[in-house]
């Protein structure tokens, strides 16, 4: 059993993987458990390694795959300051971290809240069902109660709001199926537009800028929902600026302009992307005429717009989110490499990072 404080390191391709036993564990073989010494800080090691995986990969070996053995770990030189600076990098280090976490539970919360209003809304019809009852829908504001019938009726999807109907995706939203220029007009340093092809490009709410595209044809603008057409289907993503989107994204807006609406709606065709992705003889795809052919349940354009207006203050917290953890996971990136090797000082480090967390 390995005490707490262990850090683990996963050596097998992938190497690098890293944590530190909160709590004494047993792993398997596919891990190297350094169980640290007590001039050793726990998590400064940890910083040190997630600073030089390309040093660990060097001392990797194998034909078939790639596995760092204990032997060639015990090789591997680091040269380590005072148990008090250690840990000052660390906390320097650990407190940026604790902040994009916290960010990332903040954001998952807002996002839940908002797709359980969703599903309670659209989905559920729950403010219909309380009507019905003779009751009053709870957690509603009169004059948004007001807004819903107060009965149903029948619809080939089964019973829906009376007064609402049963229709397409294509009659309700404007949809860009994306398109792929040639790979020469690809780069990586930032010239052109920022280019998305598919769902390896997605982060939590917005995609991760790794391509880019001088001579693009398909764009999505700001608070477009990006949906991933091929492999994985049905995958969601919103873009956060002007982009270009290739054969593998699809940009999607409500014809009202509803942002949140239209994010939230797309979340919860999951079922009908996922008979798309069963289908493919290679991979899973949707084209845009079995795009726009997904029925679509539509209520009444006020009961639209109150939906984005109570949901867009929970999308703004989150874009203002994710900014901030952006910026941060660049600070912490910047930061790691200088701390650990000494060529920044600790109080400069934490004037620095004093500013943003």
């Amino acid at each position: 059993m390995l005490p707490a404080g262990t850090v683990l390191l996963t050596s097998r391709a992938p190497i690098g993987y890293l944590a530190i036993a909160k709590q004494p564990l047993a792993t398997n073989q596919g891990f190297r458990s350094l169980v640290l010494k007590p001039e050793f800080d726990s998590e400064f090691i940890y910083y040190w390694l997630k600073a030089n995986i390309s040093e660990l990969e060097r001392h990797a070996s194998g034909s078939t795959f790639k596995e760092l053995n204990g032997s060639a770990l015990k090789k591997i030189r680091i040269r380590v300051p005072s148990k008090e600076t250690q840990r000052a990098i660390a906390h320097i280090l650990g407190s940026l971290d604790d902040k994009i976490e916290l960010n990332r539970r903040m954001s998952e919360t807002l996002e839940a809240m908002a797709r359980s209003i969703f599903k309670s809304w659209f989905i559920d019809f729950d403010p219909v069902r309380a009507k019905a009852e003779g009751q009053q829908p709870p957690g509603l504001a009169r004059h948004i109660a007001d807004l819903f019938p107060d009965a149903f009726e029948e619809s080939e999807l089964g019973e829906i709001p009376k007064g609402w109907e049963v229709s397409n995706v294509g009659r309700h939203f404007h949809l860009t199926m994306g398109q792929s220029p040639p790979g020469s007009t690809y780069n990586e340093t930032g010239e052109g537009l920022p280019f998305y092809q598919g769902r390896r490009d997605f982060g939590f709410r917005f995609p991760s800028r790794r391509v880019f595209c001088t001579a693009p044809t398909r764009f999505a603008e700001p608070g477009d929902t990006l949906v991933s057409v091929r492999a994985p289907v049905g995958a969601v993503n919103m873009a956060s600026e002007r982009c270009a989107v290739g054969r593998g994204v699809a940009a999607i807006r409500h014809r009202s302009g509803g942002r949140s609406f239209t994010y939230y709606s797309m979340h919860h065709l999951g079922d009908y992307f996922g008979q798309f992705e069963a289908e493919g003889t290679v991979f899973g795809s949707i084209n845009k005429k079995d795009f726009e052919r997904l029925s679509f349940i539509v209520p009444s354009p006020e009961i639209l717009t109150a939906f984005d207006r109570i949901v867009s203050p929970l999308d703004d917290r989150i874009e203002i989110n994710e900014r901030q953890t952006s910026i941060l996971s660049a600070l912490r990136d910047t930061l790691l490499p200088k701390l650990i090797s000494g060529e920044l000082r600790v109080p400069d480090a934490e004037r620095i990072a004093g500013r943003c967390v």
